[in-house]
């Protein structure tokens, strides 16, 4: 099967082996996404603004590859502090209030760096 990418550009990418978002077919699948622009952590200690710029980054991924976020069925989230969800559970349903997608948020230790309070994962099926 035919599969597209779509890339951030940061140079983990290479270093790594992975893509922030990977098509086949229909499917499109969005790599952990955080609040990095760069090198800097974008909304230090506010965690609904990191969910809202990573959502962000999510949608931009989706559009490169034929997507949007009408389509995503499922979410991922990723949290240093299980106790914010309400204040990340408002910012996801700004975005998929009406799309209602299977959504799993875990509390864990730590992320790649300690100013990074949430990682957000997706799937979507295009409609081809």
């Amino acid at each position: 099967m035919n599969r597209q990418f779509s890339s951030s550009g940061t140079t983990w990418e290479a270093t790594v082996g992975y893509s922030r978002a990977v098509r086949v077919g229909n499917v499109i699948e969005v790599s952990g996404t955080t609040a990095m622009e760069g090198d800097r952590v974008v909304g230090d200690g506010d965690v609904a603004q990191q969910t809202r710029f990573i959502l962000g980054k999510i949608e931009s991924a989706l559009k490169d590859l034929g997507g949007s976020m009408d389509d995503v069925v499922r979410t991922k989230m990723y949290v240093t502090d299980i106790e914010h969800w309400e204040s990340i559970g408002a910012v996801h349903g700004e975005f998929f209030g009406e799309i209602r997608p299977a959504a799993t948020m875990v509390e864990v230790s730590n992320l790649i760096r300690p100013e990074l309070l949430i990682e957000i994962e997706a799937s979507a099926i295009v409609d081809q």
